[in-house]
């Protein structure tokens, strides 16, 4: 006859190598689930890219607005809006990307946003941030569509905690060039009273904007990760690991039955 503390640590292994194998083929399908979104991504930026180039208009149609897609904007800056988004790394070193209202359309107050480029963040003591630049001529801007300014984890939101977050109106003289973590479109819209166009302008290249080398803004954004195959490298690992604990758990299954057999035929 079996002891008890033999039949015990059997079916508790029993059930850590069934956990186990259940929770290895779960990890395998999220990292295919993964590998699809990454793929899908992929074709998502071949697809917007190789659509011709979009003007902007007030009225152009959001089914117009694809992602990734090449557009230009004719306006004017509107220099007094602009928000600074923090913590936007280039090459490892720590900066800011600047956002600032292009106004398209001054009859009906229509917009669009544009990320203009990176800017380093002041290191040093007493270290001014540098000049942003500032040009009041009407000019085309040219760039990429994107659904939404690309968004940062905000582990301290939870906390309640208002220093990241847009001022309700804009400008706000107590804070001349607001810096936030996360930029919606919707909040900014209400805070600046403009009628912005539902989509975000990534700048690649403007025709008349001049810079120095000290005020330079880069327009180097980064891209998503679209390296689907090392999910597929990862889903192939954690299934191996299922198999294995469910081999084990076979195994294990089949020599505790073997000795329930023994000791009856006993």
């Amino acid at each position: 006859m079996a002891r008890p503390h033999t039949t015990y640590y059997t079916v508790a292994a029993l059930i850590l190598l069934g956990a186990m194998a259940v929770v290895f083929t779960l990890l395998g399908n999220w990292q295919l689930d993964r590998a699809k979104q990454r793929i899908a991504i992929k074709q998502a930026i071949e697809a917007g890219r190789n659509t011709a180039a979009l003007n902007l208009e007030p009225h152009t149609p959001r089914q117009d607005l694809v992602p990734w897609r090449p557009a230009t904007a004719h306006g004017v800056w509107l220099h007094k809006l602009t928000v600074l988004l923090e913590n936007r790394n280039y090459q490892n070193q720590p900066g800011y990307w600047v956002a600032t209202p292009l106004l398209i359309d001054a009859d009906s107050n229509t917009a669009v946003l544009v990320l203009r480029g990176w800017l380093p963040r002041p290191l040093r003591p007493n270290e001014a941030l540098p000049a942003i630049p500032a040009p009041t001529n009407e000019l085309s801007v040219q760039g990429e569509l994107l659904e939404h300014v690309p968004r940062l984890f905000e582990l301290w939101s939870w906390s309640g905690n208002n220093a990241t977050q847009l001022p309700s109106q804009l400008p706000d003289a107590a804070r001349p060039l607001p810096q936030v973590q996360n930029l919606n479109l919707a909040a900014y819209a209400k805070a600046s009273g403009l009628t912005l166009l539902p989509t975000v302008l990534a700048q690649i290249s403007s025709g008349t904007t001049t810079t120095t080398n000290r005020t330079q803004l880069l327009q180097e954004w980064p891209e998503p990760s679209l390296d689907s195959d090392k999910n597929h490298g990862y889903a192939l690992q954690w299934f191996g690991f299922a198999a294995i604990a469910a081999g084990a758990w076979l195994l294990t299954a089949w020599r505790a039955l073997r000795r329930k057999l023994k000791s009856q035929s006993q």
